[in-house]
């Protein structure tokens, strides 16, 4: 059996948040311990869309997480408090949150997938403003010593191909022959 058929079954063929049962699809749950069934949640295009894409949000939908809150499913229950916890400035979601009892671990892995959409939604600008990707080119803007050594890299230096790092502060590229981290700040795209 798979797992799509498996968390199908345990959900009833509705999707394990708001209940509905149109447009449904598998949602496996960012930082899940495992890829079993048990770390993913059925989800109709309407819960689906809105936890993608959180300017979507439609806080009135949200309230039926009392009732999915108290799931006996871990996933569900992780999605739960991460939707409450989204929603934390309403006093409704604030309410549902402080009632909301889950385990350490689970608390953890919630945690956890919270901290990873923070990281995602932080992006790494140039100097103007302009978002930087993976395989970007940029130029130098300021003359930059390199730490550690006497090198200084000059002004208007190409850096092709740039890496992005877990600082969204900082890129990483080759630059007068040698691999660095270079503060994005003192970049412009190309």
């Amino acid at each position: 059996m798979t797992i799509e058929t498996i968390v199908k079954e345990r959900a009833g063929h509705k999707c394990e948040l708001c209940s509905s049962e149109e447009n449904l699809s598998m949602y496996e749950v960012p930082a899940s311990p495992d890829s079993t069934a048990a770390s993913c949640v059925l989800v109709c295009g309407t819960c689906r869309g809105q936890i993608e894409d959180a300017d979507t949000m439609d806080q009135n939908h949200w309230r039926c997480l009392n009732e999915s809150m108290w799931s006996e499913v871990p996933a569900v229950q992780v999605m739960a408090y991460r939707m409450l916890k989204r929603l934390s400035g309403e006093t409704w979601a604030q309410d549902l949150l402080d009632m909301l009892y889950m385990e350490e671990d689970m608390i953890e892995w919630a945690e956890k997938g919270i901290a990873l959409e923070a990281l995602d939604a932080v992006q790494t600008l140039d100097v103007n403003g302009t978002p930087l990707q993976a395989g970007d080119n940029v130029t130098i803007i300021k003359d930059l010593p390199v730490k550690g050594s006497s090198l200084v890299i000059k002004q208007g230096t190409a850096v092709r191909g740039i890496r992005l790092t877990d600082n969204p502060l900082h890129i990483s590229g080759k630059a007068a022959g040698t691999n660095m981290v270079i503060i994005a700040a003192y970049c412009k795209k190309m």
